[in-house]
């Protein structure tokens, strides 16, 4: 059993930055994928970033957004720059209940079994 808590969400001006926590309890915290996803009003749940060693991003953040992950403190961070109106949503971290595989796409919110309770971000125009 894994525990996520999501924070570090608010109200942010266009072009402003935020930095999201997700911090996790119940297992080796180095063991296992964390991956990030955001539900904008009226909309599916749409995949951000996962990280394991390596990163993945979503193409409408890359470059803006960035993933890191401190092991000692079972925390990963979100840091979220050049924010854009689009970008609000509320923001969920997630974890699989197997570690990590390589056979599984995580990029889809199926593949996570665990999930926090999700932070609120807004961004102005």
């Amino acid at each position: 059993q894994v525990q996520l808590v999501a924070s570090g969400g608010g109200l942010v001006q266009a072009g402003g930055s935020l930095r999201l926590s997700c911090v996790a309890s119940g297992r080796t915290f180095s063991s296992y994928v964390i991956g990030w996803f955001r539900q904008a009003p009226g909309q599916e749940r749409e995949f951000v970033a996962w990280s394991f060693g390596t990163t993945v991003y979503a193409d409408s953040v890359r470059d803006r957004f960035t993933i890191t992950r401190d092991n000692a403190k079972n925390t990963m961070y979100l840091q979220m720059n050049s924010l854009k109106p689009e970008d609000t949503a509320v923001y969920y971290c997630a974890a699989p209940r197997a570690g990590h595989s390589f056979i599984t796409d995580y990029t889809r919110s199926y593949a996570y079994d665990y999930w926090g309770q999700g932070t609120r971000v807004t961004v102005s125009s």
